[in-house]
């Protein structure tokens, strides 16, 4: 109980990322992301191929970003396993009795996830973009370099924070079903439904505000915020679930 920070940090931090790291329904949830994904890219370049005879104005950064909207709801679910399968087998009580700072327990969890989430989102994403790339390279618009490493690193960026999103989240609910239910419900009926209904308050949200940190400047979304303000917002959000994720953990019992 009467370890330093700077020693107590680091060891709860590997233990909350060794935890992740030997799960099996992580990998699961990662690989099936991974394959899910490029079978998504893969129709939408043949599908651009076959209705325009070539790829025609489109880049293939657009194609390679057009599986975004599916591939975001693997990251949903990993993040909701991350926090939601430590309750499910009552595995939460030896966690709390090995590490009974709850705050600093939560907070090392969504740091693990987090140093797993970017590179995990990172292959993903560029897979996504190599693919059409590789399959349209001489019938696509030429992108600058520049502009696909912004969409890249601003794609990875989003899932991530989507991600420890749907962890707080899982945190304060304890339940994957539900959570899973109240996530996907919000990103794929709420939000979209919302597109015209209250299309600037819906720019504060954070899926659009996530989008615009790595769609491309020539896409027909309209772009209300720069990549900047996208991720500031997005972050915004993010730390606000885990704040209260935090505060909620810290006050009931296990």
């Amino acid at each position: 109980m009467n370890v330093s920070s700077s020693r107590k940090i680091p060891r709860i931090l590997s233990s909350e990322l060794y935890k992740l790291v030997t799960l099996p329904s992580i990998w699961i949830t990662l690989i099936s992301t991974f394959v899910a994904n490029l079978f998504f890219v893969a129709a939408f370049t043949s599908a651009s191929t076959n209705v325009l005879g070539t790829a025609g104005t489109q880049s293939s950064l657009h194609i390679g970003l057009s599986s975004m909207v599916y591939l975001q709801a693997g990251f949903i679910i990993l993040g909701t396993l991350a926090t939601c399968s430590e309750y499910a087998g009552g595995q939460i009580r030896t966690t709390l009795t090995t590490v009974p700072w709850r705050g600093l327990q939560l907070t090392m969890k969504h740091v693990a996830l987090g140093i797993l989430t970017i590179p995990a989102a990172f292959i993903i994403v560029t897979c996504s973009m190599l693919y059409p790339l590789f399959i349209l390279r001489e019938t696509t618009v030429v992108v600058q370099l520049e502009t696909i490493i912004e969409s890249l690193v601003g794609a990875t960026g989003y899932l991530t924070f989507t991600t420890l999103l749907s962890a707080a989240l899982g945190a304060m609910l304890r339940r994957t079903t539900s959570t899973l239910v109240m996530l996907l419900t919000y990103y794929y009926v709420l939000s979209p439904l919302s597109r015209d209904v209250i299309p600037r308050i819906r720019d504060y949200f954070p899926d659009t505000a996530g989008l615009y940190m790595y769609i491309p400047p020539s896409s027909d979304v309209v772009n209300g915020f720069t990549p900047i303000q996208g991720a500031g917002i997005s972050t915004l959000w993010t730390l606000t679930f885990i704040t209260l994720a935090i505060l909620l953990f810290a006050k009931r019992d296990a």
